[in-house]
C-alpha cells in the first residue's frame, strides 16, 4: 500500500461485500491496493480482478499473489468487456472506492491540484482524451458554464466561464493549474472575506469530472456490474461527493434485481475522521442481487 494512503470505511466495506472464500470478486478502483489486499486475505482460493485507469497502478501491486489476483489497466466503464476477455461470466461481488485518490491529487504532473504549478491535464489515463487545458480552449462559454455548474455545483459558473473565454479571446487561455486558480480567485474574491475552501476548488472538481467523464462512466459500470452479479452477489460503493452518491443511490434503488442493504448511507465514525480527514465526506451504500421476478 502506498505510504500515507489509508483506505476509507474498509471494515464496513468488507462486511457488506461479504467475501466468500473461493468466489470471484472485482475491485473496480484499485488505487493503492488497500481494499484489494484485505479482500485477498479473506478470499482463500478465490479470484480477484482489479481495474484502474491509471497506468501507474501496476507499480503498486508487485507483492500481490499472481495466481489469485489480476490487475487490468482500464476504466471501470469497460468492466463487461474486460471480464469477457478474462473469460469470466458471473462475479460474486464488486467494490467501488470512487473519486480521485490522494496519490493522484498529489502528483503535480496530473494537474488536478492548484497547490503546485503544472500543466492543466487532469486525465486519469494520460494517453486518452482531451486535457482540461484543451477543454478550456474549445468549449463555448455556455458549455463551460454548464460544466462548472453541473459538475462543480459552482454558483458563479457563468462569471467564471465568461472570464475564461475573455482570456481566450486575448490569446492567453489558462494553461497551468496556478493560472486557472488565480483567474478563478480573481473572479470570486470578496475583499475582507475569508473562504472556507479555496475559491477554485469547485472549478477544478468540475473540470476533472468532465475530462474523465466520471459520472457517465459510473452509471455505465454500475449497470454492467449488476448484469454480472451472481444471485446473492454484493455490490458496494463508497462515494465522496453528492453527485456520485446520488447516482449510486438511484441505481441501487431503481434496479429491481437488487435488494438495498443500507437504508441510509454508512458513514465513518469520529475516530476514523480524526485519523483520516478525507473520510469525512465518505458515504457507503450496498445492495445484493436477488432472484428476478418472473413476469
Amino acid at each position: 500500500m502506498a505510504a500515507g494512503h489509508v483506505p476509507v470505511l474498509i471494515e464496513e466495506a468488507l462486511e457488506y461485500l461479504a467475501v466468500r472464500p473461493g468466489g470471484t470478486y472485482v475491485d473496480a478502483t484499485f488505487g493503492a491496493g488497500g481494499h484489494s489486499r484485505r479482500i485477498l486475505e479473506l478470499l482463500g482460493r478465490g479470484r480477484l480482478i482489479a481495474l484502474d485507469a491509471d497506468p501507474l497502478a501496476s507499480t503498486r501491486c508487485g507483492d500481490l499473489p499472481v495466481d489469485r489476483f489480476r490487475l487490468v489497466n482500464a476504466n471501470f466503464r469497460e468492466l463487461a468487456n474486460r471480464l469477457d476477455e478474462l473469460d469470466i461470466g458471473e462475479i460474486d461481488g464488486i467494490l467501488y472506492d470512487l473519486g480521485v485518490s490522494s496519490m493522484q491529487l498529489d502528483a503535480a504532473e496530473r494537474g488536478m491540484s492548484f497547490r503546485e504549478e503544472a500543466p492543466l491535464d487532469m486525465r486519469l489515463d494520460p494517453s486518452s482524451g482531451p486535457t482540461a487545458a484543451e477543454m478550456l480552449r474549445t468549449l463555448s462559454e455556455a458549455e463551460l458554464a454548464q460544466v462548472l455548474f453541473e459538475y462543480g455545483q459552482e454558483r458563479a459558473a457563468r462569471r467564471i466561464a465568461r472570464a475564461i473565454v475573455r482570456r481566450r479571446q486575448e490569446g492567453r487561455p489558462p494553461a497551468t493549474t496556478t493560472e486557472l486558480a488565480a483567474l478563478v480567485s480573481g473572479v470570486l474574491h470578496r475583499y475582507g472575506h475569508r473562504e472556507r475552501i479555496h475559491p477554485a476548488t469547485r472549478t477544478f472538481q468540475a473540470l476533472r469530472i468532465a475530462v474523465n467523464d466520471e459520472l457517465n462512466a459510473l452509471r455505465e459500470s454500475l449497470l454492467q456490474a449488476t448484469d454480472r452479479l451472481a444471485q446473492g452477489g454484493h455490490i458496494v460503493a463508497i462515494s465522496f461527493h453528492s453527485l456520485e452518491d446520488r447516482i449510486v443511490k438511484e441505481h441501487l434503488r431503481s434496479d429491481r434485481r437488487l435488494e438495498v442493504l443500507t437504508r441510509k448511507p454508512v458513514t465513518p465514525g469520529e475516530a476514523e475522521c480524526a485519523e483520516n480527514p478525507r473520510a469525512r465526506s465518505a458515504k457507503l451504500r450496498a445492495a445484493r442481487r436477488i432472484e428476478e421476478e418472473t413476469p
